[in-house]
């Protein structure tokens, strides 16, 4: 069997496919990397669902491959307690899971994304800080008011069985005129002491009055028979 040569023009033909061939596979391969689940497309964040704290996970990868989440709280850099795990597919849009977890100002929480064979587990860079005011807070109680009483507590109602008094005839119902007194006051001079005869003195006056009448009358008697004996005589 003869060997035929091949042209020039055959020789660069098939270079030229052999060339587009490989960068089509490159693209392919570029292609098919650029849309492979990696840790980039994982948020998370510490939010409040109410007064419900929640750590919640994005992913926003478009191939929707499964991935497998977890969430540990930190402690020095360590492990302190697994909150919890859970599945999860990616979309354009991306897609939110939440984790329930009563979260204290300023933790730290690691998230953990497994997704073979693109993420052979991995954490999400940096770790997730919860903010300096918690979800709820410390519930003060309300003072409770007093009842302010109505006026039917307040009103004192008077005893059935106390009769009330009633006023006898010798008391009367007003109080009795003040009769108005003449003694004189202990201001008053020894000239009105005499006429009230409240003075010491007034029966040692009386006394020398009635001497004095009685020589007035003895002296008018014997002067009376006195001259009565001239006459006679």
């Amino acid at each position: 069997m003869a060997f035929t040569p091949i042209s020039r023009r055959t020789s660069r033909a098939a270079r030229f496919l052999g060339v587009a061939a490989a960068s089509t596979a490159i693209v392919l391969g570029a292609s098919s990397n650029a849309l492979a689940c990696n840790i980039k497309e994982f948020s998370a964040e510490a939010q409040c669902d109410g007064t419900q704290g929640v750590i919640s996970v994005k992913d926003v990868d478009a191939s929707g491959v499964e991935a497998t989440v977890s969430v540990y709280l930190q402690n020095n850099g360590a492990d302190a307690k697994k909150v919890g795990e859970k599945t999860v597919k990616g979309s354009k849009k991306g897609t939110v899971i939440t984790f329930e977890e009563d979260w204290a100002p300023n933790a730290e929480y690691r998230v953990h994304v497994e997704a073979l064979p693109y993420i052979k587990g991995e954490d999400i860079k940096p770790n997730v800080s919860t903010p300096a005011t918690a979800c709820k807070t410390e519930d003060t109680p309300t003072p409770t008011p007093t009842p302010t009483p109505t006026p039917s507590e307040t009103a004192t109602t008077p005893a059935e069985d106390t009769p009330t008094p009633t006023p006898s005839a010798s008391e009367g119902t007003t109080a009795p005129a003040t009769v108005e007194s003449n003694a004189p006051s202990a201001a008053v001079g020894d000239s009105n002491l005499a006429e009230t005869g409240a003075n010491s003195n007034t029966g040692l006056i009386a006394g020398i009055a009635i001497a004095l009448v009685a020589i007035g009358g003895g002296a008018v008697f014997f002067g009376l028979r006195r001259r009565g004996a001239s006459s006679s005589r």
